[in-house]
């Protein structure tokens, strides 16, 4: 049962994240990883073989593997071989209101191969205003799955709906600001990359919302990760013994 929800994932069609456009620059520093029980996201490549993402990603599937396609289209899966998620994680914290680094690593059996690059890890917190790229592999229609598999990108602005906050990053799209439709993450874009203007690494994935009922297009949330750096370095390191 779990390869087949893992080929089912593999067979939607291109395309990705809500009124976006296509970011073939940006494919070498992503991927897509898909849960045993039907789940994808996003997630970034740290080395050929190690990836970060949102820690709700890989934390409610009994199994993960890493998937992207050739330039012929053909499927890839890889394994997990471990998997580190921030202790500072709290599961259903949104709903709950509370505290939580929504971050983990990924480390593959295998390296990835040679037409990924790994980001620059930027130590930049954003300024109300600042333009940032958000790229992941999620819905570009919500609640369609067939609108999903392809990176695709948008550049948000920096807001500040809540207060300022040395742990997150607020976005929504300058254009129609956070209480209307506009760009966004949405479904499956949880794990992806948010570069500033230099393609640094400044932030991961971790939410999205919508006006009215709507999940996706008015506010896309991001874990910061310049304060999260040393969870980063230390797993590293453990995991290069």
């Amino acid at each position: 049962m779990r390869v087949i929800l893992f080929w089912l994932a593999l067979m939607a069609p291109a395309a990705a994240m809500v009124k976006s456009a296509p970011a073939p620059l940006l494919a070498p520093h992503a991927v897509m990883v898909l849960g045993s029980k039907g789940s994808f996201c996003s997630a970034i490549v740290l080395n050929p073989q190690v990836l970060l993402t949102a820690a709700h990603c890989v934390s409610g599937s009994p199994d993960y593997r890493v998937h992207w396609r050739e330039k012929d289209g053909q499927p890839v899966l890889r394994e997990a071989a471990a998997i580190a998620i921030h202790p500072g994680f709290t599961k259903n914290a949104a709903r709950d209101r509370k505290r939580s680094i929504d971050l983990a690593m990924i480390r593959l059996a295998e390296p990835l191969p040679p037409q990924f690059k790994p980001v620059v890890l930027s130590d930049l917190v954003p300024r109300t205003g600042d333009r940032l790229t958000v790229a992941g592999y999620g819905l570009a229609t919500e609640n369609d799955p067939v609108t999903g598999g392809t990176l695709r990108a948008a550049t948000l602005s920096t807001i500040e709906p809540y207060g300022p906050s040395s742990i997150l990053v607020w976005l929504s799209d300058p254009a129609t600001g956070p209480k209307a439709a506009g760009a966004g993450a949405c479904t499956g874009d949880s794990g992806g990359p948010i570069f500033d203007s230099q393609n640094a690494l400044v932030a991961v994935t971790v939410y999205a919302e919508g006006p009215g009922q709507s999940r996706c297009g008015a506010l896309t949330q991001g874990l910061l990760v310049a304060p999260q750096r040393n969870f980063i370095e230390t797993t590293l390191k453990k995991w290069q013994r």
